[in-house]
């Protein structure tokens, strides 16, 4: 049972994609262009927010809106300390120093509470990361930014489509980072990613940096980077847009289904009432992980940790990061989330052969000693 099925879902749309890529080749404009300009202004229209930015990673969006915001050496920017490394990486390129903060217990996204007890005169921004395709409580965060003047930057990589009451994942930070790692929601053939702000200076800036620091072809008048979006990931992303929102649906009924399998037996990602989730990924938390995918793997499924160690032990990150206050839950999450498979192309049968697989590898590791999930 595969993780995710990239080649089903392309088959849906072999016909569009061959389509785009022989448009392309007859522009020849690989490296930015038309079909740049035409994805940033529908991927814009489809987050709710006036300006779009395409880049080369959702890497790069991060460490690229920060530098364009004029974060950098000296400043600190809240990270939430569960979460992928890209999300803390990002400051880090831009200068800054990432400051590691809580999570929901429920949840895993960053604890409003929790950044408002990081904040310092040193710090600049604050980056809320919607984690599993699920949108952090934005009012509060918003409200503690305004209040000290603060950037904030969704890192929304994983929630292209996601609703936070009834606003878009991209519409509701003073910016927002996505990518489309070819596994994401709106995934690429490739890698690549963007921006989105209703911060037309913002906007310009991140064009420049983006381009060598280029303002005209020719007329270098910052120092900038190479980090644009291929032409080519452009056409194909602009096949995939429409679809989104069906597949985003299709990922719903999948993981309610595994909710009404597992939910009596097994800890599950809690959705907010104020939101809807895209469910990017499929948590799950168990006592003993690793006996549990080793279990599943056992009947030939495959399943993903999203993510470990918790931030604050990643070595690339030590005397770099800094973390605040207690982070038990950060780490908890940590050592006990799984991903079960989860794509827009499951059958029933598959979610109920896997939901099956995992209360009885739950059963059997409960039965061996490693107590209840």
């Amino acid at each position: 049972m595969r993780f995710v099925a990239l080649d089903k879902q392309h088959g849906h749309i072999e016909a569009e994609l061959t389509e785009a890529f022989a448009r392309l080749l007859k522009t020849s404009a690989y490296t930015l262009g038309t079909e740049v300009e035409q994805f940033e202004a529908e991927f814009a229209e489809y987050c709710e927010s006036a300006e779009c930015v395409g880049v080369s990673s959702g890497t790069s969006a991060l460490s690229l809106v920060l530098r364009a915001a004029g974060i950098g050496p000296g400043d600190e920017v809240i990270v939430p300390a569960h979460t992928f490394i890209a999300s803390a990486l990002g400051a880090v390129h831009a200068g800054a120093t990432p400051v590691l903060c809580e999570v929901d217990e429920a949840t895993g996204l960053i604890d409003p509470e929790a950044a408002r007890a990081a904040i310092t005169p040193r710090t600049a921004a604050i980056v809320a990361v919607h984690l599993y395709g699920q949108m952090c409580d934005m009012d509060p965060l918003t409200e503690i930014a305004k209040a000290h003047s603060l950037f904030v930057l969704e890192d929304a990589a994983q929630a292209h489509g996601a609703l936070y009451k009834g606003r878009r994942a991209g519409s509701l930070g003073d910016a927002a980072a996505f990518s489309f790692y070819p596994s994401k929601n709106l995934g690429a053939l490739g890698d690549g990613g963007a921006v989105c702000t209703a911060d037309e200076t913002l906007a310009a800036r991140l064009r420049r940096l983006r381009n060598l620091g280029q303002r005209v072809k020719g007329e270098h008048v910052e120092l900038g980077y190479n980090e644009r979006l291929d032409g080519l990931q452009a056409a194909l992303l602009r096949v995939k847009l429409p679809h989104l929102d069906a597949w985003n649906e299709a990922r719903r009924v999948r993981a309610e289904r595994y909710q009404e399998l597992l939910s009596d037996e097994i800890t599950l990602l809690t959705e907010r009432p104020d939101g809807r989730c895209v469910y990017h990924l499929m948590p799950a938390r168990f006592a003993d992980r690793d006996a549990v995918a080793t279990a599943l793997r056992a009947q030939g499924i495959e399943t993903g940790i999203h993510y470990a160690p918790a931030m604050d032990a990643h070595p690339a990150l030590e005397g770099i990061a800094t973390v605040t206050g207690d982070i038990r839950a950060a780490r908890d999450w940590a050592a006990e989330e799984l991903s079960l498979p989860m794509h827009p192309d499951l059958t029933d049968d598959e979610v109920e052969f896997v939901a099956e697989a995992v209360i009885e590898a739950v059963t059997e590791t409960a039965s061996a000693g490693g107590g209840r999930c």
